[in-house]
């Protein structure tokens, strides 16, 4: 299994880094057979499969059951979880039972968090007690409220230049990786550029040490908005819609269940099944 080490390396010999989420076992299964090189049990699951209008309901313990069922998938592959909304920003000590609970409990290789300078001194506690950190900057969707929307972030110069020292910070606090999502090219260039540790781009440009997308955005599973910055490379929403609708149809004409998908029984078992003398009501 790779490491925040064979990540680093990664960076250096400028092999990009290709980071997909995934929530269940059998999406974590097939993304490791293609070769992924790391996963995100992302709190994007909350859109994605819990079916929410944002990230913002989705708890710790929404967290840890994604997360084991993720690790039963893919046993082989670096596994990064979300701290979810508000699961860090209190007491050092809430925070730390969290990440306790999903690296102890749920197996998360890591955890990630998102936000610059405000979370630059819980980065530094948690790396100190030996926890792998990721960051994330550019448009954090549990900040999405604050930011005013899902819109592109660090377009000027300034809000450009603050996000590079945030992420300066974010390295130098100890992070193994960065997010950076929903930035121009040239800055998501920059920042990859100011680095020595990898940034992973999300809507970032092709210039990041990686690219992370939705497991659901890839394929065209239900997915009702794609983003922009979301290449799909299939489309099973329409295989599946067609699938289930050929089944309905079979059980409604009673052509499911052929002779192949049934049990029988032998014919003398039969024949004392019949001759039986079934109680009749009442009795």
């Amino acid at each position: 299994m790779k490491t925040t080490a064979t990540f680093r390396k990664m960076k250096q010999d400028g092999d990009p880094i290709a980071m997909l989420t995934a929530y269940d076992a059998p999406s974590a299964r097939l993304a490791e057979r293609a070769g992924v090189d790391l996963l995100l049990v992302g709190d994007s699951l909350g859109m994605v499969v819990l079916g929410y209008d944002s990230t913002i309901p989705v708890t710790v313990d929404d967290m840890m059951l994604h997360t084991k069922a993720v690790k039963r998938g893919a046993r082989d592959t670096f596994v990064v979880t979300d701290l979810p909304f508000f699961s860090y920003h209190g007491d050092f000590s809430e925070t730390t039972e969290n990440v306790k609970r999903l690296i102890q409990e749920a197996g998360a290789d890591a955890v990630k968090l998102e936000g610059g300078m405000e979370a630059v001194e819980t980065v530094r506690r948690l790396v100190q007690a030996d926890v792998p950190v990721m960051g994330h900057l550019g448009l954090t969707p549990q900040s999405v409220a604050v930011l005013g929307g899902y819109k592109v972030q660090g377009k000027a110069s300034a809000e450009a230049e603050t996000l590079i020292n945030e992420a300066k910070a974010l390295e130098k606090a100890g992070t193994f990786a960065i997010v950076l999502e929903c930035v121009p090219k040239q800055l998501g260039a920059l920042v990859a550029e100011q680095l020595n540790i990898p940034v992973i781009g999300i809507g970032g440009g092709a210039d990041t040490d990686g690219q992370v997308l939705v497991y659901h955005d890839v394929i065209g599973y239900e997915s009702d908005h794609v983003p922009k910055f979301v290449k799909q490379y299939a489309n099973i929403s329409s295989q599946i819609e067609d699938g289930l609708g050929n089944y309905v149809n079979d059980v409604k004409a009673r052509s499911f269940p052929e002779a192949g998908n049934t049990f029988t029984m032998k014919d003398d078992q039969l024949e004392k099944l019949y001759d039986a003398p079934f109680a009749t009501e009442g009795q």
